[in-house]
């Protein structure tokens, strides 16, 4: 294969790559815990957006079930995040392995 193709593809690949951060930054992911009584919605950067609380859950005597479960929701919603992200890079890639790690 010719390197100036090979270049060619690999900038194609950076443009469309950039182009699904873009729309992945804009996509939420919800998650609930606790029978649904906390909800957390992170977007494609798995930055938390949102908390809500039932007031049910809210008991001052029973802080750290509260913080639990806040907990649980918000790595439930980033692991649907992640899981979205990595198939859309795959669909990038063509299921090719990247050799690093990327920043989201």
């Amino acid at each position: 294969m010719d390197l100036f193709k090979m270049m060619g593809q690999f900038k194609d690949m950076q443009s469309r790559m950039q182009t699904m951060q873009d729309e992945m930054s804009q996509r939420t992911f919800s998650a609930l815990a606790g029978g649904g009584m906390v909800a957390a919605d992170v977007d494609g950067k798995m930055q938390l957006k949102r908390i809500k609380l039932d007031p049910t859950v809210v008991n001052a005597n029973d802080i750290e079930m509260l913080e639990d479960l806040i907990v649980v929701a918000v790595a439930e919603a980033q692991k649907k995040a992640a899981e979205a992200m990595q198939m859309e890079l795959s669909k990038v890639t063509g299921g090719i392995d990247l050799p690093f790690k990327l920043p989201f």
